[in-house]
């Protein structure tokens, strides 16, 4: 959904070639000029590095997961082009949450008590929510209320995974644009996540959704790309906002499922904006909207309020 919407927007901007890779297990993709499809056996990493190597820019969709993203932003930064995102750097600290946890902690950001899943204090008490260091989405993620099966279902993770505090409110996020130090709200967008007994999912949100958060978000935004340097192009921040309180729980430099239907809410292109963004020697942020756009990973429905 996020490849597609990307496709979709950068296909409306005269002048571009689009390249884009595909599993060939898939179908294939509308809105790019060249389409490569990739085998089983098939080594992808040289196909990638020979596709980036091709090009002039690149927009990485990838998880943090086991270090993916950071590793193909570091090969289209060793090739010498143009990354419409954060740099290898600073994904490895944002997609690392323990680290994410010290800089927010260092930098004055509301987060939620955190620790190392080998280092949990004696005194824990209420409901917690555990996940790997470097994932994505909700996976490897888990619910605790019992603090004996929480200790007793981390003892083969503790080496990666972090324990946070649950806190009750309401699932959140923010989409910005960021580089060099500064921020630029796009949108403020409801999350529904289920929590079933321990398991832990996403089901899609409101775009805008949270849009009266609007003035918060946007000085978080601030603080969030001021703390992490080369945080840069297309950013997701997850928070959970309760009585007024906002607590950032992590930021994920990348493209997220949010900005499946955020062209449409904000009234504008958001692929324009990347490009300008990166290409402009002054970057000027465009008038927008907060329209809210209902998106479910269930029915992968849009519905414009």
């Amino acid at each position: 959904m996020m490849r597609d919407a990307a496709l979709r927007d950068f296909s409306q901007i005269l002048g571009l070639e689009v390249l884009v890779t595909c599993d060939h297990r898939l179908k294939v993709p509308a809105n790019a000029q060249q389409v490569v499809m990739v085998d089983l056996d098939q080594d992808v990493w040289a196909l990638w590095e020979a596709c980036i190597a091709g090009v002039d820019g690149v927009l990485l969709i990838a998880p943090e997961t086991d270090g993916v993203l950071e590793k193909l932003t570091a090969l289209a930064e060793r090739l010498g082009k143009t990354v419409l995102g954060s740099s290898a750097s600073a994904i490895k600290l944002a997609g690392d949450k323990w680290s994410s946890f010290e800089s927010f902690i260092s930098h004055d950001i509301p987060t939620l008590p955190t620790y190392l899943a080998k280092s949990l204090p004696n005194s824990m008490t209420g409901a917690y929510v555990v996940k790997p260091r470097d994932g994505a989405g909700c996976d490897g993620m888990a619910y605790f209320d019992d603090l004996t099966l929480l200790r007793s279902w981390i003892e083969r993770r503790e080496d990666t995974h972090i324990v946070q505090a649950y806190q009750k409110g309401v699932a959140a996020s923010f989409s910005m644009l960021c580089r060099e130090g500064k921020g630029y709200l796009l949108s403020a967008n409801i999350q529904r996540i289920r929590i079933l007994g321990q398991c832990i999912s996403y089901h899609g949100g409101i775009t805008n959704g949270m849009a009266q958060y609007a003035s918060e978000f946007t000085v978080l935004a601030q603080k969030i790309a001021q703390s992490m340097p080369g945080l840069a192009g297309y950013v997701g921040v997850d928070l959970i906002v309760d009585a007024e309180q906002c607590f950032v729980l992590e930021v994920n430099p990348r493209l997220t499922t949010s900005y499946v239907t955020l062209h449409e809410a904000c009234g504008s292109n958001p692929a324009q904006m990347l490009l300008d963004l990166f290409y402009n020697e002054t970057f000027v942020m465009p008038a927008i909207n907060h329209h809210k756009v209902e998106f479910s990973l269930d029915s992968s429905a849009s519905l414009t309020n």
